[in-house]
């Protein structure tokens, strides 16, 4: 196996910001080639994101991309060179990818995806993978997959096949075709669109709105949202049950209870 050439990486830019620092920014930065992704890009984001899912002290992530792009995807650099390797490079990288989008999905805080300028083939697969996304106006989202002779990873296909019409979905990823911010808002995939630049402000006020409440009950509607398509509705209703009672025993139950009374602000902890 020859060496690998020196392919700018990036890294993960994490920083704490909002009000009592509660939020964790994950920021993607290799600019020289619009925030594209690599294997040391996965692996940072898996350590800051576990970090953040552990911590008592963050209550939401945001990721975003540095400067005017959230992610181009992949490096096609790294892909023609990994073309030259042993098939198992790439499946390694993409097993880093996964991960990733695993852990996203996983964590018990919420994720929020904000977006500007282009969200391209594992980028947008990225920004899928979070709990909700924000976008400003003039953000592009592309499956450019088919368009360089590749089918989809990061779990794209997976998201679309769920999230929109099958018809759709079909021509995001066969043809490979542009679909703008402001489309994919009115099909519900995108929570919140913003004006250019704002992007991650509105991310921001969205994720301090989810700090202030109880951080056991947003785990528990995560969960209950990822295991929903999966189980029968009595199995579900168990499920709801069961969290409902445990939630309600908690500290943070009695707190907001007594908050809503006494007509004030709960303390969540």
């Amino acid at each position: 196996m020859s060496q690998e050439p020196n392919f700018p990486s990036g890294e993960i830019k994490a920083s704490n910001i909002g009000e009592a620092s509660q939020i964790k920014l994950l920021t993607i930065s290799n600019p020289t080639l619009r925030n594209a992704l690599s294997p040391a890009i996965y692996a940072a984001g898996i350590e800051t994101l576990n970090h953040a899912d552990s911590s008592n002290d963050v209550r939401a992530v945001i990721i975003t991309g540095e400067g005017d792009t959230f992610c181009a995807g992949g490096n096609l650099q790294r892909l023609q060179y990994n073309r030259t390797q042993p098939k198992q490079v790439q499946s390694d990288s993409i097993d880093g990818l996964h991960a990733w989008i695993e852990a996203i999905r996983a964590c018990r805080k919420p994720v929020i995806a904000a977006v500007e300028g282009a969200a391209a083939g594992a980028g947008f697969s990225l920004a899928l993978a979070c709990d909700m996304i924000v976008a400003s106006r003039d953000a592009i989202f592309v499956m450019a997959y088919s368009t360089v002779g590749l089918s989809p990873d990061g779990g794209g296909s997976w998201q679309l096949a769920r999230q929109l019409p099958r018809q759709l979905a079909t021509e995001l990823l066969l043809t490979g075709d542009r679909i703008s911010a402001e489309r994919l808002h009115t099909l519900g995939v995108i929570n919140q669109l913003t004006d250019k630049g704002q992007a991650l402000n509105a991310a921001t006020q969205l994720a301090e709105k989810l700090a202030a409440k109880a951080p056991n009950v947003l785990a528990s509607i995560k969960e209950l949202i990822a295991d929903a398509p999966e189980r029968s509705l009595n199995d579900h209703l168990a499920a709801e049950r069961d969290f409902f009672v445990n939630n309600l025993h908690h500290a943070n139950g009695g707190e907001g209870i007594a908050a809503f009374l006494e007509k004030r602000k709960p303390k969540f902890q």
